[in-house]
């Protein structure tokens, strides 16, 4: 096998070589004379014959450099000289290209004067692969926390859910003066930290975290770091605020924060019934990327109250909640660059929600729809903690989390459903624990050595109630009940364990791992009937489950790395071995699956410019499906859709490919990027649905079937110096093909998406500031066999001015309008109106807000929503208006 990875291996080597155009780099460290870094140092290969400089480098923010050197000049005659401001200029010949060449700058008699620089430009640095906005260049005078400055920055824009986009990729990390506290939960950070205590933003690309891997494998993330003012790194900082209003409304913001160099620290209590949704602060924004990395997939809810869409509202808008939350982040440094860090929170929450939907399934000889009302009430509690062990040197990397998650949610439902009314009750107890342990060391040989196990348990018992008397000629032979009771749970061992060896070189490092993997899972369920004399039945005989399933893994990988600074590629060549065993006595299931599969993955990243790139990526991968696609035993996954499976498991092939362009020019302040990708799933088995006005059944059958997705992309930002304004427009298209069975009949969809936006920031002196957006989304899903098309246009603004006629006196003003068009629907448009003013009394050390949500008091809102050939229509009731009168202060 090692033959067949060698020989797509060294090809591709070849080609990368043959594109790299040098043949070697250098490499070192350039400190003082205390051993502290010299960033921005100039680093000059010289040719000793006639002292002309042959190659340059400048040193990073740890005083690295890599110098390239180019073949055709003996060693023998290369000189190196590294020279900064303030520093006397050292010179070194070189003897052997492999070693690593480290300098140490003493500090020059005779400085430089200092020159102060003004300019009505914000202030954009460049240095390398790190771009830095200087925070008060874009901050407004209402702008509170880092979080506002940030959705103004020019090549930056962030979405609903917090998620942080540097030209329209995600950023991977968000670091506060270098440092990782908040791990992918960086909306703690976002909408907690003071933007007046941030001096710069700065975007991180090709960011590498881990020092040993530095240079030596590629990595095209994107991170922001927050670099903290001196005088704000010396003392604690709060920015406190309580308020009380009408109707019988509170907000509560306690915290308190301190980021010295050895100690960071965001802590918190919040609380508030304003709608403000504080789960939206525990967003982990790459957990997704993490479990596909280990392959270790988290079992999904598989009970719900029903099929609530949530409307294309700020979730403020429609939410009735009670909420506390009580965040606990502090990271401890010690010698020897070790880090302790202890993420912990706790959340509670009463909430209340009323709507009704009507859904309509177009069918090739039928139109089926449900109509359903539902006031819901949920009592959530959430407690996670986290203790993570880190030590992060230029030869030794160690990290060890250990994570516990406990949580208890209670829902209750009053349904009324094609005018039957029924009561749910649906308890749901995830636990879980993890430990994920990671050791990676550089050998005397500089090759690199890494160990990684991660270990974890996760259950979630589930309970659910539906009655009295729901469907009595479908669940009790049309005889009166007392309640449905569905009952299911997951637990889930699973473990990884690998290690792997890296070699380095000047042009390429090679990697080999190997490991193995265990998932043990045993899925429980049962649906029974409560008798009105209280006894148990079960609703029939294949209504319960006892599903045993073992998938053992034995893998290894080769990967190839050209960290180059022009061209930075990697190719991946994953192979393993796959031993599944899954059984049910009760269904006479007892089954084994033996598969080899090949996933590789190809990235590349080539620099067009200093400021320029394209790339591209291709991968195949191969699925097996998981124990929720074997279940023979019937689950009543909510009160229309009944769920059961075919004994054969499901297996897919997808293949993903992508490439794009990235454009930046710093000294205009202009960003832009096109996307284009492919994504292709071929399955071997689909989901057979039998839809009915009064319920839906699905199975899994035998049949082949593929969904198709192209996507293209496009952004682009500018800042104009002349208007203090920046603008953004965004362009999308996407095309969707799939098949579905329903009722017997295949049914092809082909869905297209075209999204538009602009938006744009204006800063009209110190006094006025507008802010501008405007989305517009359509909606097309087309099936040849289907009784019709539907088409949805939806146009959603947002507009705010803000006005500042004294410097302790602000006014705002902000609107949101919501416009949607779909074809035999009257039009609905909506318009919600925000105000606030905040004043702050001479020599007082407290500001108060007076603000109103909703002015104009919108209690209902109506929305659309197209699937493939289902079409909904639904109505919530809002809060309505919101009167709030807060007191500010800081500590």
């Amino acid at each position: 096998m090692s033959r067949y990875i060698q020989v797509p291996g060294l090809s591709l080597i070849a080609l990368l070589l043959s594109m790299a155009g040098l043949a070697q780099n250098i490499r070192g460290r350039v400190t003082d004379s205390t051993g502290k870094a010299v960033p921005f140092a100039s680093v000059n290969l010289i040719n000793s014959d006639n002292n002309r400089i042959i190659g340059y480098a400048v040193t990073d923010a740890g005083g690295a450099y890599t110098l390239p050197v180019p073949v055709n000049i003996p060693v023998s005659k290369l000189v190196i000289q590294v020279t900064s401001i303030g520093y006397k200029a050292v010179s070194r010949p070189i003897a052997d290209v492999h070693l690593a060449y480290d300098f140490i700058l003493s500090v020059a008699a005779n400085q430089l004067k200092s020159v102060e620089i003004k300019s009505s430009r914000p202030v954009l640095r460049t240095h390398g692969d790190t771009l830095s906005y200087k925070v008060a260049a874009f901050a407004g005078a209402q702008d509170l926390v880092i979080g506002d400055v940030i959705k103004k920055l020019p090549g930056i824009t962030v979405s609903s859910d917090g998620t942080i986009y540097y030209n329209n990729k995600p950023i991977s990390n968000l670091y506060i003066g270098g440092d990782n506290l908040l791990d992918d939960k960086y909306n703690i950070a976002t909408n907690t930290i003071p933007q007046g205590v941030v001096e710069q933003v700065q975007v991180i690309q090709n960011d590498q975290p881990v020092k040993v891997l530095r240079n030596k494998v590629m990595s095209d993330d994107v991170a922001l770091n927050l670099t903290i003012k001196k005088g704000a790194k010396m003392q604690m900082i709060g920015q406190e605020s309580v308020g009380a209003g009408l109707p019988r409304n509170y907000d509560v913001d306690l915290n308190t924060m301190l980021f010295k160099d050895n100690y960071k620290a965001i802590n918190y209590l919040k609380g508030n019934n304003t709608g403000s949704d504080l789960t939206q602060e525990l967003v982990a924004h790459n957990v997704s990327n993490h479990e596909q990395l280990i392959d270790n997939y988290m079992p999904a809810a598989l009970l719900s109250l029903g099929t609530v869409n949530n409307p294309a509202l700020s979730r403020s808008r429609y939410l009735f909640n009670q909420s506390g939350l009580l965040n606990l982040n502090n990271l401890f440094k010690f010698r020897h660059d070790i880090q302790i860090r202890v993420n912990a929170w706790y959340f509670h929450d009463n909430q209340q929600q009323e709507y009704s939907q009507l859904t309509t399934i177009f069918l090739p000889r039928d139109t089926i729809g449900y109509y359903e009302t539902q006031h819901n009430r949920c009592r959530t509690d959430l407690l996670h903690t986290q203790l993570t062990l880190n030590c992060n040197r230029d030869r030794y990397y160690l990290n060890d989390a250990l994570v516990m998650d406990n949580n208890r949610t209670a829902y209750y439902s009053n349904l009324n459903t094609n005018n039957a009314m029924v009561e749910q009750v649906l308890h749901d107890k995830p636990l879980s624990f993890s430990n994920e342990f990671n050791l990676i060391r550089t050998l005397k040989s500089n090759n690199i050595i890494q160990a990684y196990s991660n270990v974890s348990h996760s259950a979630e018992p589930e309970y659910r109630t539906i009655g009295p008397d729901y469907k009595p000629a479908i669940f009790n032979s049309n005889n009166q009940y007392g309640q449905l009771i569905q009952q299911v749970n997951i637990p889930t061992w699973f473990t990884t364990n690998y290690l792997s060896l890296k070699i380095p070189s000047n042009f390429i490092t090679q990697s080999f791992k190997a490991g193995f993997s265990v998932q043990s899972q045993k899925l429980g369920s049962a649906f029974n009937v409560a008798q009105v004399d209280n006894k148990i039945d079960p609703v029939s005989d294949s209504s319960m489950n006892n599903l045993s399933w073992t998938r053992t893994k034995v893998y290894a990988e080769a990967d190839y790395d050209l960290p180059g600074t022009i061209l930075q590629a990697n190719l991946s060549l994953p192979v393993n071995l796959q031993q599944l065993n899954y059984s049910d006595s009760r269904y006479t299931l007892n089954k084994q699956l033996t598969r080899i599969y090949c996933d590789p993955l190809l990235r590349i990243k080539y620099q067009v410019s200093a400021e320029n790139y394209l790339y591209l990526s291709y991968n195949y991968r191969n699925q097996l499906g998981t124990i929720e696609d074997l279940y023979q035993g019937y689950i009543l996954k909510d009160y229309l859709t009944l769920y059961a499976n075919s004994a054969e498991l499901i297996e897919k092939r997808n293949q993903k490919a992508s490439a794009g362009f990235c454009y930046r020019k710093s000294l205009i302040m202009l960003f832009a990027s096109l996307n284009v990708s492919y994504d292709h799933l071929v399955a071997d088995k689909i989901a057979s649905a039998i839809i009915t006005n009064s319920l839906q059944q699905q199975v899994m059958l035998p049949y082949p079937n593929a969904t198709g997705s192209w996507m293209v992309s496009g952004t682009a930002s500018k800042y104009s110096f002349t208007l203090k304004t920046t603008f953004s427009v965004g362009l999308q298209w996407q095309r969707t093909r799939s098949v579905q069975l329903q009722n017997d009949q295949l049914l092809p969809f082909n869905t297209i998406t075209k999204t538009g936006s602009f938006g744009t920031n204006i800063k009209a002196g110190e006094q006025v500031a507008i802010d501008y957006k405007a989305t517009f989304i359509q909606t097309a899903s087309h099936s040849a066999v289907a009784v019709s098309a539907n088409h949805i246009n939806q146009l959603q603004e947002q507009v705010s001015v803000e006005y500042n006629p004294l410097t302790n006196v602000q006014f705002r003003l902000s609107g949101q309008h919501y416009f949607t068009r779909q074809a035999g629907n009257s039009d609905l448009k909506y318009f919600f109106a925000d105000g606030s003013l905040k004043f702050k009394p001479n020599k007082w050390k407290v500001n108060f807000e007076l603000s109103a949500v909703n002015i104009l008091h919108v209690k209902a809102y109506r929305s659309f929503d197209l699937s493939a050939n289902m079409f909904t229509a639904s109505s919530y009731s809002l809060p309505g208006r919101i009167v709030l009168l807060k007191v500010m202060f800081k500590i």
